[in-house]
């Protein structure tokens, strides 16, 4: 009689960098080791857009996140999980991380309303009414079969007044502590949220009574919604270091490579943004020497490669030139195409990073890229 082994999900570190709380460390989960800092690709809707999985691969991503939301509006939790969940559904067998919807609380404020039971939307895609719980939440994760799952959270806006963000706090508290009672599935971690705003105070009385709660990891939310990057930075170099040292610590949204570095500095060890994507689809490469508009007339004779230095398919394959004619024929290959550059270049940008943490270089490496990065458009 054969027996079926379970992956234990778990956490640990092997390195850290002396004269930060940067660190790395390695995320066990039922699909494979996630090792970190990790920048995790944004597949939304079950596809990170333009890729196909093999490509993903090719680049090098460990993980990609998933919204449980907007899955759940279409094609509809029971038909993926019908189908076998989300990574027979969509092709990928790496491991998974599902965001629960707490953002489209914020995003979607004119189409919905907040109880401490819940939230009423009104769907964007074909207007029906939906009522999302913390134990909804929880229950569309698991049935997806997704390898991180996220509490349901109340994300406030950035120019919430204090007693708005103190109810986004207490509520986001109550929700969490439903959420934990509601899991069944041991072989899915799950991760608290830590909201506050701009007010350190709340941010602290979020993370302890989260951490009072207990979860797998923990994640800063409540950032990149508006705010200026000084105040965004502050809230995390504050916040992050005290967050458990024995968990992994997720920073969701977040993500240029500048910000990488302070955050990473910081003690953070997990990223997703839709910069990547969002900016290749619109022409626009990330490269070391900062950003490049694909379609600037000066490189309609441009022979060179986005960066000199990335070894992407698209930068040992194409000029700036033919980039830039397939962006003004609105030719789908220039989307796919700089799309992969430049999520090739934030994956493999953490991986440097993370590895200058395992060599005790990274200082070094900070302040070589940030000498030559410069994040005004050229």
């Amino acid at each position: 009689m054969s027996t079926t082994k379970t992956t234990i999900p778990s956490f640990e570190l092997f390195a850290k960098d002396p004269e930060t709380q940067a660190r790395a460390g390695r995320i066990q989960t039922t699909h494979g080791a996630i090792v970190t800092p990790v920048f995790m690709p944004v597949g939304t809707q079950g596809t990170v857009k333009t890729l196909a999985p093999n490509e993903l691969e090719d680049i090098g991503a460990q993980i990609i996140l998933a919204n449980a939301y907007h899955l759940y509006i279409r094609p509809g939790i029971d038909i993926i999980a019908g189908l076998g969940g989300l990574h027979r559904f969509m092709g990928w067998q790496k491991p998974v991380l599902t965001d629960s919807g707490g953002y489209q609380v914020f995003s979607l404020a004119r189409l919905r309303e907040i109880t401490d039971e819940g939230v009423r939307f009104h769907s964007h895609f074909d207007g029906r009414e939906i009522f999302l719980t913390p134990e909804a939440v929880i229950k569309a994760q698991e049935d997806l079969g997704t390898d991180i799952a996220m509490i349901f959270d109340e994300c406030p806006p950035h120019d919430a007044s204090r007693s708005q963000v103190e109810e986004a706090v207490r509520r986001t508290i109550h929700w969490a502590k439903r959420a934990k009672k509601a899991r069944q599935k041991r072989d899915q971690l799950l991760f608290g949220i830590i909201q506050g705003g701009q007010f350190l105070d709340l941010r602290r009385t979020s993370l302890e009574q989260t951490v009072e709660i207990g979860f797998d990891g923990y994640a800063i939310g409540g950032v990149s919604v508006g705010e200026t990057k000084d105040a965004m930075e502050r809230v995390v170099r504050e916040i992050a270091p005290e967050m458990p040292v024995e968990k992994p610590r997720y920073l969701m949204g977040v993500g240029t490579p500048v910000d990488f570095f302070w955050a990473v500095e910081s003690g953070i060890d997990l990223f997703d943004c839709v910069n990547p994507t969002r900016y290749g689809r619109n022409g626009s490469a990330f490269t070391r020497l900062g950003r490049l508009v694909v379609r600037n007339a000066d490189y309609a004779k441009d022979d060179r490669p986005l960066d000199a230095s990335c070894a992407c398919y698209t930068c040992r394959n194409f000029s700036r030139a033919y980039l830039r004619h397939l962006f003004n024929c609105e030719e789908i290959l220039g989307h796919r195409l700089v799309t992969y550059h430049n999520v090739y270049f934030f994956v493999s940008l953490v991986h440097q990073i993370r590895e200058a943490i395992r060599n005790g270089t990274f200082g070094q490496l900070k302040k070589e890229f940030l000498s030559h990065y410069d994040d005004s458009l050229r």
